[in-house]
């Protein structure tokens, strides 16, 4: 089982109908008894959620998890008040939508890293992928950058300039690059794998898809510490920050041990627990922000 990690001030430098009543409780304050606390996330049957239900309750605080399928919804609820807080995103992810949109939604905690893996049902090695084949990519300009690296290291395509959190296909050196990439909606993924060589499959659709962590025939690194902006994060909306209930909710999901329990469970034992400190996560946020900003100029 993987050990909770710290990282240290020096590194700071993933079909649905809303009708949700907006129930913040304003900047600092607790939330009154007869309060709940809506919570997105992506994966609400994976174990960590029903350990975390059970552990916010046993200290007074009333959640709701609501489930989505689709990456591109629980911000923009959030930043609307129809969520309290969510939790299924990297800083990388926030990032891009705090530009896109002209938000401010910000991290209050972390959570933990994954590694981001390649998968096929075609082949058991990422050096058996023959020359000219095709491998699927998410489609959302942080998985996909990412994704885009991970290919990289695996020997399968080359990046110019060696590529960064914000490469698209457009950076591939497609000539000196071994197959050919795709980019598919995150979700849709896992179901390419039957016309494709290989896919990066998001966590939280390889269970979906029948396979499991150890089926990665290729996968990043996330003790890393560049990988910072890719732990994954509780967010709020800015003036929601300094909320104690939001803050008592992170510190319970980073230190009940049955929550964490079914952290690593769902994972397959890949995740890597992190407890950052809210400035330094805001620090990486605020460097992003400024990298994503330049980088759609």
């Amino acid at each position: 089982m993987a050990s909770r990690t710290k990282l240290i001030a020096a590194l700071a430098a993933v079909p649905l109908v809303l009708g949700l009543a907006a129930c913040s409780t304003g900047s600092g304050d607790s939330a009154g008894a007869d309060d709940v606390v809506k919570i997105g996330v992506v994966g609400k049957g994976d174990p960590q959620w029903a350990a975390f239900e059970t552990a916010a309750e046993k200290a007074g605080i009333d959640i709701e998890l609501v489930d989505f399928s689709d990456y591109a919804q629980p911000n923009p609820a959030t930043t609307e008040g129809e969520l309290d807080l969510n939790q299924f995103q990297h800083i990388v992810y926030l990032a891009d939508y705090n530009v896109s949109a002209g938000e401010d939604l910000t991290p209050i905690g972390s959570t933990a890293i994954y590694p981001l893996g390649l998968y096929s049902t075609k082949y058991q090695d990422v050096a058996d992928i023959e020359k000219g084949e095709t491998v699927a990519v998410p489609d959302d300009a942080s998985n996909q950058a990412r994704a885009l690296l991970v290919l990289q290291s695996a020997g399968l395509i080359e990046l110019e300039s060696g590529g960064t959190i914000f490469s698209d296909l457009a950076d591939i050196d497609e000539e000196n690059s071994k197959v050919k990439v795709t980019a598919l909606e995150a979700s849709l993924t896992p179901t390419s794998l039957p016309d494709v060589a290989a896919a990066i499959i998001n966590n939280d659709y390889v269970a979906d898809a029948g396979l499991s962590f150890a089926d990665a025939i290729a996968q990043d690194d996330p003790s890393d510490p560049n990988a910072l902006p890719y732990v994954n994060i509780f967010a709020t909306r800015a003036d929601d920050a300094d909320n104690e209930t939001y803050l008592k909710l992170v510190e319970i999901f980073q230190t009940d041990a049955d929550v964490q329990a079914g952290l690593l469970e769902a994972s397959g034992d890949t995740a890597v627990p992190l407890e950052v400190s809210e400035a330094d996560l805001r620090d990486s946020l605020a460097k992003v922000e400024a990298d994503t900003a330049d980088a759609k100029r």
